[in-house]
């Protein structure tokens, strides 16, 4: 049976932090977002519980009447508890090194478990056409898990939004890159 996920990466927030909302410019990309996710069929919206992400989907929800699902396990990855003057070096590590674990942070394959196993879990419900809301590194994590060839290189292309669609057909995986703004 064939199952279709649209992975997103939110629209362009005000900052990092969970409570950050989107921008001005943020909200219209929600809108463009919805319209171009409307016809795809979706069944079920899936978002990381910071606030740039569920408004990032909620124009979407809305004009689907879906209740979004939040799902803790698709918050952003933590590189490193305190800030890091090398952080770009360390997180390009960290695509070749999936162990590589920072003070206070997570390692590169602890985030990708996390955010496959809800995949997983997606996998195994009724719904064929799902849409799950996240953020860059742990986005750029999931996707390397179905293909091997994404790297930092592919993290630092990523722009907000982003949506790349992951297809499943008979053990098959298909991982294609929908938008970039």
């Amino acid at each position: 049976m064939l199952k279709t996920l649209y992975i997103v990466r939110h629209c362009k927030a005000v900052g990092q932090e969970p409570n950050a909302p989107l921008t001005s410019e943020g909200h219209f990309q929600a809108i463009a977002l919805a319209d171009l996710l409307f016809s795809c069929g979706i069944e079920r919206v899936i978002s990381s519980p910071f606030i740039r992400a569920y408004q990032s989907i909620a124009p979407l929800a809305e004009r689907l009447s879906l209740s979004i699902e939040i799902d803790n396990r698709l918050t952003e990855r933590v590189l490193c508890a305190t800030p890091l003057n090398d952080w770009r070096e360390r997180l390009v590590e960290s695509f070749t090194n999936l162990d590589l674990y920072l003070d206070g942070g997570e390692s590169s394959r602890g985030a990708m478990a996390r955010g496959i196993a809800v995949i997983d879990e997606v996998l195994q419900q009724e719904a064929s056409i799902i849409a799950i809301v996240t953020h860059g590194n742990l986005m750029a994590l999931i996707l390397k898990h179905f293909d091997a060839r994404i790297s930092y290189a592919e993290w630092e292309k990523l722009s907000n939004p982003d949506v790349y669609r992951v297809q499943f057909l008979n053990g098959a995986t298909h991982v294609k890159r929908m938008i970039c703004a």
